[in-house]
C-alpha cells in the first residue's frame, strides 16, 4: 500500500496560524512604533491609503490561499480515502468520495472513456488537470506579482512628494510648512517600503507552501492514475501482451503444480501397492493356520468329512 499523507496541508495551516500570533504579539508590543511610524505628524493621507492599499491586497491574498489551503486538506483527505479503497479491492472506490473532488473527477473520467473503448491518454489528462488547477491559485499569484510593485509605487509617490517641498522651499519664503512636506515624503516613502517588503516576504513564503501543495497533490493524483487505474481501464496493445504474458505465467505455474501433483499421486500409488503387497504377504500363512484349525475342529467334535457329508445327502 502506498503511503499517501493527508496532512501537508494542515502542516501549512499551522504555520499561518502561529505566524498570526506571532504577528499580534508584536503589533501589542510594538504598537507605539508602528503608530508613531504610520499616523503620527502626517500632513496628507497618502501615505495612510497606500500603506491601506498594500496591507489589503496582502490580506486578500491571504483569506484566498487559506480558503485554497482548506480546499487542499479536502482533496488530500479523499485521495487518502481512494487509495485506501483500491487498496482494499472496492469495486467502487469512489462511491464515498464528493464528486467534485479531484480524484472522483479523475476516476469517472477514465471509466468513462473505459466504456467508450477509447484509448486513455495519461499526458493528456494530467496537462488538464494542471491547466484546471492553475486557475485556482492565479489570484494568490497575482498579489504575489504587485506586492512588491505597490511599495516600489509608494516610494516613488512619496519622493515625488518630497522633490515638490524641496522645490517649494527655494521658491517660497514658507520654509517651515515645505520642510515638513518634505520631511513627511521621506517618511512615507519609509513607510510604505517597509509595509511593501515585510508583506511581500510573508505572502512569498506562504505563496510558495501553497504551490508545494497543490505540485504535491498533482504529483499523487498522477501516481495514482498510473498504479491503479490505467492498468484496470486502459486497453493497449501493450496492455494486452502484459496481460496475455501474465495468463501464460499463471497456466506455467499451474502445469507445474499439476506436475508436481501427479508425482504426488504416483508416490502415492507406490505406497498403496506396496501395502496392498505387505498384507497379502502377512494374510497367506493365515490361510494355512485356518485350514489347521478346521482340521482340529473336525477332530475333536468327530465331525464327518466334507466328502462324506456330500455322499450320504445323495
Amino acid at each position: 500500500m502506498i503511503d499517501y499523507s493527508c496532512s501537508y496541508s494542515r502542516g501549512v495551516l499551522y504555520r499561518l496560524l502561529l505566524l498570526m500570533a506571532v504577528a499580534t504579539v508584536l503589533l501589542v508590543f510594538g504598537a507605539q512604533q508602528i503608530n508613531h511610524l504610520y499616523f503620527e505628524n502626517q500632513i496628507t493621507s497618502t501615505g495612510l491609503i497606500i500603506n491601506g492599499t498594500i496591507v489589503g491586497l496582502f490580506l486578500l491574498g491571504m483569506v484566498k490561499i487559506i480558503i485554497t489551503l482548506l480546499q487542499y486538506q479536502a482533496e488530500e483527505k479523499a485521495l487518502c480515502n481512494f487509495a485506501q479503497a483500491m487498496d482494499a479491492g472496492d469495486y467502487q472506490p469512489a462511491e464515498d468520495i464528493d464528486p467534485r473532488r479531484i480524484i472522483h473527477r479523475r476516476y469517472a473520467l477514465i471509466r468513462s472513456m473505459s466504456k467508450q473503448n477509447a484509448v486513455i491518454d495519461h499526458s493528456a489528462l494530467a496537462s488538464i488537470l494542471i491547466a484546471n488547477e492553475s486557475t485556482r491559485i492565479s489570484f494568490p499569484k497575482f498579489i504575489h506579482n504587485i506586492l512588491i510593485l505597490s511599495g516600489v509605487f509608494g516610494t516613488i509617490v512619496s519622493l515625488s512628494m518630497s522633490l515638490v517641498g524641496a522645490s517649494n522651499l527655494l521658491e517660497s519664503s514658507d520654509a517651515f510648512n515645505n520642510m515638513g512636506m518634505v520631511i513627511h515624503g521621506m517618511s512615507t516613502a519609509l513607510s510604505t517600503t517597509i509595509t511593501a517588503i515585510v508583506s511581500y516576504l510573508i505572502f512569498g513564503y506562504f505563496y510558495l507552501r501553497l504551490t508545494d501543495v497543490q505540485t504535491r497533490l498533482l504529483s499523487r493524483v498522477e501516481e495514482l492514475t498510473t498504479l491503479y487505474l490505467i492498468p484496470r481501464y486502459s486497453v493497449t496493445g501493450d496492455s494486452v501482451m502484459t496481460q496475455v504474458g501474465g495468463l501464460v505465467r499463471s497456466l506455467q505455474e499451474i502445469a507445474i503444480a499439476m506436475q508436481n501433483s501427479q508425482k504426488e499421486y504416483s508416490e502415492a500409488g507406490k505406497s498403496l501397492s506396496k501395502v496392498a503387497q505387505t498384507i497379502q504377504e502377512q494374510i497367506a500363512p493365515m490361510g494355512s493356520s485356518i485350514q489347521g484349525i478346521k482340521s482340529l475342529l473336525h477332530e475333536g467334535f468327530r465331525l464327518p468329512e466334507e466328502s462324506s457329508t456330500k455322499e450320504a445327502s445323495e
